[in-house]
């Protein structure tokens, strides 16, 4: 394990680390034991698990960016409550050591072969493929929403991307008068609780400024309901009615027209029927799709372009040496943090069975979470599973705004993110989750 295969060739540790990362172009073929493709949350944190299993240098990791952002800090920074810089740090800290990192992107997968292949022309053979590539913002999907986005002094904000996401605390505190409008696409997102986060947030703002009274605040979903899991979304209708927000669902932006600060929204039910609305502030949440790279390979993906996986093994129902992790697979669970926690432990221990030759596989539930940040001292932490019926960890109603869960969304989770998940060292709360019910049931007694 302290020597690197490398075209056939093979190169000691060192040197094929300086080779793998800064000179792969002068190399055109490698050959590792497991390639993981993407290294956002799902890709750093299953190559930290299966390098520390596996050894150094048999885990390469295909990534272009050279930042690692916690997107769910996003929501906060949206509000004021945390800065951009918080919430990135530089790639080559949070991959794993032991493994490779080849910066760069992927432009062909042949899983009949066993082969990717990068931009640069040079080709990966693998024992076994993880595909973590997420989901890619289309904000272009909508006509006139980029445009909008890129206009100088942009009224028009969205929490889901980098460029944009400061935007909308600097607009909010220019806030004078008029409709504030967030919406919710007809696609799947990652952190569907996100849109109506932002949405409390700058409620709750401003009450705090004294300005609520000059804001109309509107929400519009493309979904039928507030939220998929009704014993979270009943405690959620009564926080929109109490707040005085505008919640219509299955309503769908189509349409943005900057220069008259106008969003035109469908009927999802009704396709002809359309409404336009004026607004002061825009938050726009984009469409999302996988990214094109993988919804091109037929073999790997169903009809929506999403990795065909089995929804409990999250193994290829087609390809056994291929797994999938976060936003990129078919499995029908929320696109969250929390999921990819629990899914990181699932798929790591899958792929070991694999290539140990034994059928010992476990099961992934469904488990994600959604910490529903309602202002700025307020939580509703969602749990629930592939049946949306709640999975609640703590000892008490999960379906109430408490100030304990706001702080464990704004302070304890990103540091169980950068120190435990990253590091492959996260399964998710399910040890906690027992501990409790173990506690909840000695009260009983």
């Amino acid at each position: 394990m302290n020597r690197l295969s490398v075209g056939g060739k093979y190169f000691n540790k060192n040197y094929s680390m300086r080779l793998l990362s800064t000179c792969n172009s002068l190399q055109k073929d490698f050959k590792c034991k497991v390639l993981v493709v993407g290294g956002g949350t799902g890709g750093c944190s299953i190559a930290a698990k299966l390098t520390s299993k596996l050894g150094t240098n048999s885990v390469i990791i295909v990534e272009p960016n050279d930042s690692h952002y916690y997107q769910p800090m996003f929501t906060m920074i949206g509000g004021g409550m945390k800065t951009l810089r918080e919430s990135n740090y530089a790639m080559k800290t949070v991959l794993p050591k032991g493994a490779t990192w080849l910066k760069g992107r992927v432009t062909l997968f042949d899983p009949i072969n066993g082969i990717v292949q990068t931009e640069n022309g040079s080709k990966i053979d693998y024992d076994v493929l993880v595909l973590a590539l997420g989901m890619e913002l289309r904000y272009e999907k909508i006509p006139g929403l980029q445009e909008a986005l890129d206009m100088p002094n942009s009224n028009v904000t969205s929490i889901y991307s980098p460029k944009y996401v400061e935007r909308h605390y600097e607009v909010l505190q220019k806030f004078d008068k008029g409709n504030i409008i967030f919406t919710f696409p007809a696609s799947p997102v990652k952190c569907p609780g996100a849109p109506q986060k932002i949405c409390y947030i700058t409620e709750d703002y401003l009450r705090r400024k004294n300005k609520r009274q000059d804001a109309k605040i509107i929400y519009n979903t493309a979904l039928p309901v507030i939220f998929g899991v009704k014993y979270f979304a009943d405690a959620l209708w009564k926080v929109v009615k109490k707040r005085d927000i505008e919640v219509n669902t299955s309503l769908n932006l189509i349409q943005v027209i900057p220069e008259k600060n106008i969003a035109v929204f469908q009927n999802v039910t009704k396709p002809e029927e359309k409404l336009s609305i004026e607004y002061s502030i825009l938050h726009a949440v984009p469409p999302q799709v996988p990214p094109k790279v993988l919804s091109e390979c037929k073999d790997l993906t169903n009809d929506a372009g999403f990795v065909n996986v089995h929804k409990d093994y999250l193994q290829h129902i087609k390809f056994a040496n291929i797994f999938a992790i976060g936003d990129c697979s078919s499995s029908p669970n929320s696109k969250t943090m929390a999921a990819i926690a629990s899914q990181s432990n699932v798929v790591c221990h899958n792929i070991m069975t694999f290539l140990n030759g034994t059928s010992e596989q476990i099961t992934y539930d469904g488990y994600a979470s959604c910490p529903l940040v309602t202002g700025y001292d307020k939580c509703i932490m969602a749990e629930f599973d592939y049946d949306l019926k709640p999975k609640e960890t703590f000892p008490f109603a999960q379906n109430v705004e408490r100030f304990s869960m706001f702080l464990m969304k704004r302070d304890v989770l990103p540091l169980l993110y950068w120190k435990l998940m990253l590091s492959g060292r996260w399964n998710g709360p399910e040890f906690m989750r027992k501990i409790f019910s173990i506690v909840k049931f000695n009260k009983q007694q």
